[in-house]
């Protein structure tokens, strides 16, 4: 006797399916965040630059915001420190931001906050 399996294929691949969606998903979204990563990392770079300059801590922190364009720059948090700096003194920028892994799956996503710190000696 011989058995058909006509359907054995489309029944394999429907429960594969949603596992090579999940890789899928998750490479991309692994790129988007890694994409926002070095982002931060070099306007970290460059804002930590321009206070070895002398500039305000104002400034630095404007300077960060006009320059991230990974995501929404309101949801950075940008710390200058040390507060007051004199020449030789060693000045540190940390950055961070908020963002989701997996946001295609609304409540299932993982939260996860991107930081990213840059020190530099003030000339």
């Amino acid at each position: 006797m011989i058995k058909r399996e006509d359907g054995q294929s489309l029944v394999e691949f429907a429960l594969v399916l949603p596992l090579i969606i999940l890789m899928i998903v998750g490479m991309v979204d692994f790129g988007r965040v890694l994409y926002t990563h070095l982002q931060l990392e070099l306007v970290t770079q460059e804002a930590v630059r321009i206070g070895s300059f002398g500039e305000s801590d104002t400034a630095i922190e404007q300077y960060t915001r006009e320059n991230f364009h990974a995501g929404d720059s309101s949801a950075l948090t940008v710390n200058v420190s040390p507060e007051t700096r004199n020449p030789g003194d060693y000045l540190t920028v940390e950055v961070s931001y908020p963002t989701t892994l997996l946001s295609l799956f609304g409540d299932y996503s993982i939260s996860y906050t991107v930081e990213t710190s840059s020190t530099i000696r003030v000339e």
